[in-house]
């Protein structure tokens, strides 16, 4: 077991379960590239400051203004505003073919042509992938999960059969029980499992989650994979060679060109720390101070972390 957390006299030193020490984290991710993902998903997302995912079919995303095929899908011109706006964008197959019915090679070439479509787009590569039909038949999963960061194998549908109440109890067990949602939404105003006449449930419930942020990390399945996924694999180790400075060295085990979201380190003191300063790879690092603890964000991938409580 890898351990993400040291000692040396005095202080606790570790990583925290979720960043900036959050209690728990959600991940909504939107499926199919609905152009009500664009018109109304984005920008209620960035009203609150928070960004989503949008797992996208190539096959049914409007070449450009000029050439709609579809009225209810995006343009890929809107998908890559969408990306340069801080969402993410990723793979849920080029023609949303369920594993279980086609071939393998074909999976591949399906699979592959979505993640060339979609670097092409947005000049990032789909790090995650979202099973079609939800289907995560073995062999597919060996051509889908490969050089992802993570694939969404749970979910809480949003839509239809949501309720205010209902949303409101499972995001305070999330925050209770220090666990990560991910949710999964088709349609607004139509498709599937669409939510009818009252969309104002997912506005009121994204209202009561803002009101929230002190306790819930809302971000990117990307961002809270990929958080994750390395907190297991990062390992601390620490020195105190003087009474005011420690040496933190983070190791992580994990392909240092995929996992790149900065952790957050945790130092805690046998009294509470009133000021302090840190440094990582000759850059100043910032320092938040609460309940009299240090929250650091920092590079798993980088050196040695140097901090210095005064």
């Amino acid at each position: 077991m890898v351990a993400t957390s040291c000692a040396a006299e005095g202080w606790q030193v570790s990583v925290a379960k979720y960043k900036d020490d959050k209690a728990c984290a959600i991940s909504y991710t939107f499926d199919d590239g609905l152009k009500e993902h664009y018109t109304l998903v984005g920008p209620e997302f960035e009203k609150r400051g928070m960004r989503a995912t949008f797992f996208i079919n190539g096959a049914k995303i409007n070449q450009d203004d000029e050439h709609v095929t579809d009225t209810t899908r995006m343009t890929w011109a809107q998908l890559r505003e969408l990306s340069d706006r801080g969402h993410e964008i990723s793979n849920h197959g080029w023609a949303h073919k369920n594993f279980a019915r086609f071939p393998i090679e074909e999976i591949r070439e399906d699979i592959e042509k979505n993640d060339s479509a979609i670097l092409a787009c947005t000049g990032k590569p789909a790090l995650t992938f979202c099973y079609p039909n939800n289907n995560k038949k073995a062999e597919g999963r060996r051509i889908s999960d490969k050089g992802r960061v993570g694939t969404r194998t749970f979910q809480r549908s949003l839509g239809s059969k949501s309720n205010d109440k209902e949303l409101a109890e499972w995001t305070r067990r999330m925050i209770a029980t220090r666990d990560w949602g991910v949710t999964m939404t088709h349609g607004i105003n139509y498709g599937y499992d669409n939510f009818g006449r009252t969309p104002q449930r997912l506005w009121n419930h994204l209202d009561m989650v803002a009101s929230l942020k002190d306790s819930i990390w809302v971000g990117t399945f990307y961002e809270v994979s990929a958080y994750t996924a390395e907190r297991r694999a990062t390992s601390l180790g620490i020195a105190r060679p003087k009474e005011n400075l420690l040496l933190v060295t983070p190791t992580m085990r994990l392909d240092s060109s995929l996992f790149v979201e900065p952790l957050t380190l945790v130092i805690q003191g046998d009294t509470p720390i009133r000021k302090l300063t840190a440094k990582q790879d000759g850059k100043r690092l910032t320092v938040t101070l609460r309940d009299g603890k240090a929250l650091i964000p920092f590079n798993p991938n980088g050196g040695v972390i140097e901090v210095k409580v005064k």
